[in-house]
């Protein structure tokens, strides 16, 4: 027997529901973990605290790093409406900081991973006869 519609259409309502906050809570903790990074490369953080600068947050992209000029000089915006309700503000020397910090970041995370993937992973090493001295 068929459940009614209006239970299936409940169950269909609660999955993408279930699926929206689980994608809100993945991307918010992106979102903080960005905002750290921009931290520990020299951003300064600017809360938007009142009405204008609200306005203002709400017309940048969100969360996206993206280039400006102020006064001549190129500057890096990321506003979170979202979030913090802020925008992080950086120059190019810390722009370029925070490049290299998401990179060493990444090149860890592949080498845990590989590292992980080793420990996981029965590797027969009988099937490749005895190791010895390098021959150089």
């Amino acid at each position: 027997m068929n459940p009614p519609i209006f239970l299936r259409a409940a169950c269909a309502v609660l999955l993408v529901s279930l699926a929206l906050a689980g994608c809100k809570t993945i991307a918010r903790d992106e979102a903080i973990h960005t905002e750290r990074l921009l931290a520990a490369s020299g951003f300064q953080m600017r809360m938007a605290d009142t009405p204008s600068r609200m306005n203002e947050l709400a017309s940048l992209p969100k969360r996206k790093l993206i280039p400006t000029r102020q006064d001549g000089e190129l500057r890096y915006l990321y506003a979170d409406e979202l979030g913090c309700k802020c925008i992080y503000v950086g120059t190019e020397k810390a722009y370029q900081r925070y490049q290299r910090l998401a990179i060493k970041e990444h090149i860890a995370n592949e080498e845990e991973e590989a590292a992980l993937d080793m420990e996981t992973t029965s590797f027969n090493w009988g099937g490749w006869g005895p190791w010895y001295s390098p021959w150089y």
